[in-house]
């Protein structure tokens, strides 16, 4: 499948996308609902998820993280052997990003639990690696490494984590960097506050995990 902007950039004869030598981090996604062909919004191997519709890489495991008190999905987290990606997307105004704003607000809160963040240019633009120290159920500590790219969008951005693996080995990371190059955002018309969550549903076929038995 291959996604793209409705009209641009396009090979009249081969009808195949021109490499876009523009500095847009998202050139090639993700992409807005309005930049694509409906049949690739609606395409069978994309999954719908409310305001993200994404299609994984094989042998990925799709996870949704679900507020038990409301039912609400609050993120998705997508797995493939030893590393993840976690997908959170939020309201932005219409006249700029807030990507800026929100890493250094992450960037900030690193720093209070003890931990580190270092900015880094990744293919998506400014990311940001952290290492925080965490507690594991034995009450050992130890640091966490994991990289947090932030892509604005019209109205919208999109907050990915990459965890695991991938977030220290580059050779691990392309899945989930084409999973995140592959993701739809819709936003939708209605108003919302700024950074207010987009919301995200369960697919129609989606059944729950019921808890094993000791």
């Amino acid at each position: 499948m291959i996604f793209r902007r409705k009209g641009k950039n396009e090979d009249p004869e081969t009808d195949i996308p021109v490499e876009d030598e523009s500095t847009d981090p998202r050139a090639n996604g993700p992409y807005d609902s309005t930049e694509v062909e409906a049949d690739v919004l609606e395409a069978d191997d994309r999954i719908d998820l409310g305001a993200l519709r994404i299609t994984g890489q094989p042998g990925m495991e799709l996870r949704l993280q679900v507020d038990e008190q409301t039912g609400q999905v609050q993120a998705i987290l997508l797995v493939l052997e030893d590393s993840a990606l976690e997908l959170r997307a939020f309201a932005a105004p219409k006249s700029s990003g807030i990507w800026d704003e929100v890493r250094e607000e992450i960037a900030a809160e690193a720093s209070k639990m003890g931990g580190t963040a270092t900015e880094a240019e990744g293919a998506f633009g400014t990311e940001l690696v952290l290492v925080v120290p965490v507690q594991d159920p034995n009450g050992q500590i130890f640091s966490q490494t994991s990289r947090v790219i932030g892509v604005d969008g019209p109205r919208w951005m999109l907050r990915a984590t990459v965890l695991g693996r991938a977030a220290v080995e580059p050779d691990a990371a392309p899945p989930m960097e084409e999973t995140l190059r592959s993701v739809i955002v819709v936003r939708g018309t209605e108003p919302m506050a700024v950074r207010e969550s987009l919301p995200l549903t369960l697919p129609p076929d989606a059944q729950p995990v019921e808890p094993e038995e000791a």
